[in-house]
């Protein structure tokens, strides 16, 4: 499954709309996307899981990339 995750890019950071960054993820669900990102040094405001239109939606903005990790 793919997941959109918004974060900041420090843990120190207080969440601030405009230095929200977007990563997309593919992990079998929630927790399988902390484990793969409790090495980063990032402060995650919010995991979504994207499926059916909602996927194709996010699959058409120019910033889509799917993460390896």
């Amino acid at each position: 499954m793919v997941f959109k995750v918004l974060y900041q890019k420090l843990k120190e950071e207080v969440p601030v709309r405009e230095n929200t960054e977007t990563l997309y993820l593919e992990a079998n669900d929630v927790r399988d996307v902390r484990k793969k990102l409790a090495e980063r040094p990032y402060n995650v405001e919010f995991i979504q899981p994207l499926s059916g239109k909602f996927l194709e939606y996010e699959k058409k903005s120019a910033e889509f990339k799917l993460e390896k990790i």
